[in-house]
């Protein structure tokens, strides 16, 4: 058994490359042979925002604070609350973040794949496609 000690991971600044606006991450586990389970508490501003992206094995998405939104590709976005979890299948394309005006929390956990990749990044979600969920 390991403890990790909460003092000795440092809150860091989402890239830009992958979100729009304000995000914040704090690792919780990352992936260490045999498990492949990558854990995160991530924090957006209000209205920032993943940009469209896939995971190979799924996501697994648990609100912890605020009103968040999440979409997949073709699909209305749906709101989520704290308590609320969103399980998304392996290969489906979404984006998930802050409703306008609300700040939100959630934890993400995804297993990476045999070659260790556990995302696969796309284009940035537009306002238009933000403000029209």
């Amino acid at each position: 058994m390991e403890v990790i000690p909460a003092d000795s991971r440092k809150s860091a600044r989402a890239p830009a490359e992958y979100f729009t606006g304000e995000v914040w991450t704090d690792l919780i586990v990352s992936p260490t042979e045999p498990a492949r389970l990558k854990a995160l508490k991530v924090t957006f501003a209000p209205g920032a925002r993943t940009a469209w992206h896939t995971h190979p094995l799924g996501q697994v998405l648990h609100v912890l604070s605020g009103i968040g939104r999440v979409q997949l590709a073709g699909k209305p976005a749906q709101t989520l609350r704290p308590g609320d979890t969103a399980v998304i299948a392996p290969g489906e394309r979404h984006w998930h973040g802050a409703a306008p005006g609300h700040t939100f929390v959630h934890l993400a956990m995804q297993n990476s794949d045999a070659s260790g990749h556990e995302v696969a990044w796309a284009e940035h979600v537009t306002d238009t496609e933000y403000h029209a969920s």
